[in-house]
């Protein structure tokens, strides 16, 4: 999505930005992220709530290739066919039907994957299977909470606190981890990414949420608070995560569809795991 990458490297002395300290182009990436910010809010905001269900489920697609590619360098083979037409399936039921149909269509994916890896010869059996079960739950799954946010009348405010919230998680940290990042939060995994971006992650968050539920809702801001201080944490997880499974998989991005970002799954890594959170906590706290 519409992110950068959070904190950069803590090498060197804080406040002094090196030539590619990034690690993107960062006036491509900006256009780049732009461009993505006005494929999601003109579809969101038009008269048709099913146009911006399509576009979920085009990054859904999308993202479901970019991992079973991936997986594939591994030596895993997710069947590509069922899990891209279970993912086309959770997204539409997750919008039509709700929550309870979502997970039926998340286990009946599945179940798809492990009958079509049938035909197959057996050795890595539980492998494919495995990886597919993952890339089902990873993608498609938790996309699908993207199009439950829209559902409400106020599901498009809903769903730009969401992503807005998430950028401002990316951009602080960013903000802050180049102007003072010195300590790396988990050098193994992300060297780039240090405690004071993280800082910077939740002074934004914890802003953005309070500021967004007032004037977006009408609701608490102490509320709002809560909302940014748990996005923050889904979000840096899933930032992580992406990244532990990119070093596991031996790749810098997980693709090369947008320029200065990598792959659509290297701007979809924070937001995947804070849907949920964020349509949980949306639905309880704005009843």
């Amino acid at each position: 999505m519409v992110t950068l990458e959070t904190a950069p490297s803590v090498d060197g002395a804080p406040g002094k930005r090196e030539p590619g300290r990034a690690g993107r182009n960062l006036p491509v990436a900006i256009l780049v992220g732009l461009s993505l910010g006005a494929l999601i809010l003109v579809p969101l905001y038009s008269p048709y709530k099913w146009a911006f269900v399509v576009v979920v489920g085009a990054a859904m697609a999308v993202g479901t290739y970019e991992v079973v590619s991936a997986l594939r360098g591994l030596g895993a083979q997710p069947p590509l066919v069922p899990l891209l037409a279970g993912g086309v399936a959770m997204v539409a039921l997750a919008y039509e039907q709700g929550t309870e149909s979502l997970f039926v269509a998340l286990v009946l994916t599945v179940l798809a994957c492990i009958v079509w890896r049938l035909a197959d010869p057996a050795e890595g059996y539980l492998r494919d299977t495995a990886a597919a079960t993952f890339t089902a739950v990873y993608v498609p799954f938790l996309i699908s909470f993207a199009a439950l946010l829209t559902v409400p009348p106020d599901g498009p405010r809903r769903v730009t606190a969401y992503i807005a919230t998430v950028v401002c998680s990316d951009v602080g940290g960013y903000a802050a981890g180049v102007l003072f990042g010195k300590h790396a939060m988990a050098p193994s995994v992300s060297p780039k990414k240090s405690w004071e971006g993280f800082v910077g992650s939740v002074i934004a968050c914890a802003a953005a949420g309070g500021l967004f539920f007032h004037y977006l809702f009408q609701a608490s801001p102490v509320l709002g608070v809560v909302y940014g201080l748990a996005v923050v944490g889904t979000a840096t997880l899933g930032d992580l995560g992406e990244s532990m499974v990119k070093r596991d998989i031996g790749v810098k991005d997980m693709g090369s569809l947008l320029p200065g970002h990598g792959g659509l799954m290297d701007r979809l890594d924070s937001l995947l795991p804070t849907a949920p959170v964020a349509f949980l906590l949306l639905s309880l706290f704005l009843t």
